[in-house]
């Protein structure tokens, strides 16, 4: 008996030990948010590959994108699609161009159209300010990734909820789920990050090639607009 008893407890203790790990505590909403605060202010700037997944609730349709994302602070971005179709989204100092190559056409932007802290661009290279323009919820983790929703105090009807992925070590954001008023959703993936690359600042300019039509919506009143991202 003694030595069957020896031989259930032996049994018992391997099987704990084959057990996975507790995960540890998730953080709170508000040290996620002050991590990618803190890691961001830090960083100078980034280059990394993203694939974009945009969904059209009404109608089902799904579009993928793939491309190169460059940062630099305080806000200059190059937005490189490369694929189905070459996009490219800049923004410098003085304005906003998108240039899409198979139509020709290039629009122009005032810059005043990323200022606001609720922009798509801010949320994704995390320069939004989390903590004073949205109410935060923690909605644990996926994977390695620690899951920060974040709701607009104010929302606009472009962003009324965004889902951050975040990496809890580096602090650096990996994902992000952008829903608007319409229920369509905005997912960009980084597939690779390089904080702090360096980023020439011609990356930043853009002067529309010969023969490519230009719509100028900054000094032209009235001219429609579109989504940008």
């Amino acid at each position: 008996m003694p030595n069957r008893l020896c031989s259930l407890f032996l049994v018992l203790l391997l099987s704990l030990a084959l057990l996975p790990a507790a995960a540890g505590p998730a953080l709170a909403a508000g040290d996620i948010a002050v991590t990618i605060r803190d890691r961001y202010a830090a960083l100078g700037s980034f280059q990394a590959e993203f694939t974009q997944y945009l969904l059209h609730r009404e109608s089902g349709q799904k579009e993928k994108r793939e491309g190169t994302l460059y940062f630099k602070k305080p806000l200059f971005i190059s937005w490189e699609t490369k694929k189905p179709a070459a996009e490219n989204l800049i923004i410098n100092d003085r304005e906003i161009w998108d240039y899409i190559v198979d139509e020709g056409v290039a629009y122009r932007y005032p810059r005043e159209l990323v200022n606001d802290s609720r922009s798509l661009i801010q949320v994704v290279t995390g320069q939004a300010l989390f903590s004073q323009d949205f109410d935060l919820a923690g909605t644990g983790t996926e994977g390695r990734l620690t899951v920060l929703t974040l709701y607009p105090k104010d929302p606009v009807p472009t962003l009324v909820e965004a889902r951050l992925y975040v990496d809890p070590e580096k602090g650096y954001i990996q994902r992000a789920v952008i829903t608007d008023f319409y229920g369509n959703e905005n997912d960009v993936r980084f597939t690779s990050f390089i904080p702090d690359a360096r980023i020439p600042d011609k990356t930043f300019r853009f002067t529309p090639p010969k023969g490519v039509d230009v719509e100028d919506r900054v000094e032209k009143s009235g001219v429609e607009s579109r989504d940008l991202f």
